[in-house]
């Protein structure tokens, strides 16, 4: 039986790592704005796409090894303003795991800046079985404008039901490790995790552990494009890698009933904070392909 599982296993991951290259060369083949940007630029936004590429095959795997082999559902819709595909997978471990990404087309009514040439969002949002875990929401922007600049975004942080002070210090520790690595102080940007967007009713946020960090606002490097993507992108694997460590340590320990209230109020105010506060959720992403990729498998009211 062993033998039997190893085997549906490894060829369930070969599939994975088959579609994830094909992916990746579509996007690339049928990518035309990329040739509109500078080299340098350009060369950033196929690295992007390469690594996109490879999270999906990677996490894909990590989910299966942690799950076993199951389905994965897809998603593809498009707008007037943006192309969003949609994957996820379920189980006994990770209870569900969804990703998105979108390619912008154009600017998007009320949005700031220069218009757009090259954009794409990518998101894993994680919502452990295990109620010791909390929901891990990471995001990864890259955006060129027709003025030659660029922007950098993103968004690494847990929404704790039960919080643990010693994974909580794991994730920091990681975080930290990699803004020392590049000599900035990540002060301003775990500062940044917990201010909720103006004019929203605090019954309704999220509620981020400060471990995390938002790197929605100043650039970690302002007119260095390339030096905030570099940064930016190493810490979205290493968040990623971190947080399935943690997952994979506390998925078997014993749990209580409190511990499984906390995290079904944690998942009830992520649902209300997507309809009522988050600008992007609430305002800009069609309503199926949000609530496909980040909302939790069972919410409880």
């Amino acid at each position: 039986m062993e033998q039997q599982n190893s085997g549906v296993l490894k060829g369930f991951t070969q599939a994975v790592a088959a579609a994830a290259v094909m992916a990746g060369s579509a996007a690339h083949a049928q990518d035309v704005r990329m040739e509109r940007l500078s080299p340098a630029h350009k060369a950033l936004a196929q690295r992007m796409l390469a690594s996109v590429a490879r999270w999906d095959q990677k996490y894909r795997e990590h989910a299966a090894a942690l799950n076993g082999p199951s389905a994965i559902e897809t998603l593809h819709l498009e707008t007037e303003y943006s192309i969003y595909d949609v994957w996820v997978t379920r189980g006994p471990v990770i209870e569900k795991l969804g990703s998105m990404f979108a390619e912008a087309r154009k600017q998007q009514p009320g949005r700031p800046g220069s218009p757009l040439v090259w954009s794409r969002f990518y998101s894993l949002d994680y919502h452990a079985k295990t109620p010791l875990v909390g929901m891990l929401h990471s995001t990864l922007v890259l955006q060129f404008y027709e003025d030659g600049t660029g922007f950098v975004g993103g968004w690494l942080g847990v929404m704790n039901g039960t919080r643990n002070e010693q994974d909580m210090a794991q994730l920091r520790k990681v975080i930290d490790d990699r803004f020392a690595k590049f000599g900035k102080d990540p002060a301003l940007f775990h500062r940044q995790i917990t201010q909720a967007p103006e004019n929203t009713e605090s019954k309704y946020r999220r509620v981020p552990d400060p471990s995390g960090i938002s790197l929605y606002g100043p650039q970690t490097f302002p007119g260095d494009v390339a030096k905030s993507y570099d940064l930016a992108e190493g810490l979205f694997e290493e968040v990623n890698d971190v947080y399935l460590e943690i997952l994979a340590r506390r998925a078997k320990q014993g749990h209580t009933a409190e511990d499984e209230a906390r995290r079904d109020q944690m998942r009830k105010q992520w649902l209300t904070d997507q309809i009522y506060v988050d600008p992007f959720s609430s305002k800009l992403v069609p309503f199926e392909i949000w609530a496909t990729s980040n909302m939790p498998p069972t919410i409880k009211f």
